[in-house]
Formats: structure tokens, sequence, C-alpha cells
């Protein structure tokens, strides 16, 4: 019975890092108005966070960000997920080349599950690929406060090809 070895791809490059950043946090304007960063790009994982301000605000009364908020900033993780997934399958390509991939990226199904009130002053995000096929993305993803409580997850399908 022979054992079945698994290749871990090498963390990327900083150019090509940077490059995602540039692309998720600013040319994307969406993301750019949420204020959603990038904390970390791996392979197989990918952190980034939110600060609250009066614009994410859903319920007033208790500074509750808003649902659409918090669905739009998961479904932003779990295709940012699915880039770096993309990105480690193609790292004998030029950085160009690989952000060239990202250009047919789209969110196919989202589903969110609201836990707890997203109630705080920062968030974290983490989004993580299950599966990344020749035509779809699987993926799932995390949002938690600042004390690390989980308040909601999504499972996110995505067209990559």
């Amino acid at each position: 019975m022979s054992k079945k070895t698994t290749t871990v791809p090498a963390a990327f490059e900083p150019e090509f890092v940077e490059a995602l950043r540039v692309m998720f946090e600013e040319h994307i304007t969406f993301n750019r108005v949420l204020g959603l960063k990038i904390a970390d790009v791996q392979p197989e994982v990918v952190t980034g966070s939110i600060a609250m301000k009066p614009e994410l605000v859903g319920h007033f009364h208790y500074n509750r960000v808003h649902g659409g908020v918090t669905s739009a900033c998961l479904d932003a993780m779990g295709g940012l997920a699915a880039m770096a997934a993309i990105g480690a399958r193609h790292l004998d390509e030029p950085v160009a080349e690989r952000m060239q991939r990202f250009s047919k990226l789209g969110t196919i199904d989202l589903r969110v599950d609201y836990l707890r009130p997203v109630i705080g002053d920062r968030f974290d995000l983490r989004a993580e690929v299950l599966r990344l096929g020749s035509r779809v993305a699987t993926t799932r993803m995390e949002w938690k406060g600042a004390d690390g409580k989980l308040l909601a997850v999504a499972m996110g399908a995505y067209i990559v090809s």
C-alpha cells in the first residue's frame, strides 16, 4: 500500500501578494468603500480585516453592521481565496500572467449564516478554498469579532474559467 503525498505550494513572492493587495483593496471600488484590508495571502487560506465605520451600520440603535456588508465582505474574501488557489496552481507563470487569470472570476452561489449580531470596532475575516476545479472553486469563509467570537460563516462557489 503506497502513501499518497500532497505537495504544498511554497509561499507567494512579494510581487504577487502586492499585486493582489492593490487589486483587492484599491482597484475593486466596492472593497475600498467597505474598507476591506488583506492581512495575509497563502495558497490555502487568506485573511483580512475590516474596521467599523458609520457607513456600514444596518441598525442605528445598536450600531450593528448591515447584513449586506457582512455578506459582501465574506463574498469578497471567498473570491480572494479562489485567486490565491489559482495563483498557487500556476506558480510557474509570471505574476502579470497569473493576475490575468482572475478576469473571469465571479460568484455563482453564496450562502451566509449570521450567527451573532455583528457589533464591534474591528472584525477579522478568513477564507479557504475547499476545492479548486478546472471551472469552479468552492470556498468557506468566516467573520469573527476582535474577541475571536465567530459572528458569521459562509460557503461560496466561484466560476474560475
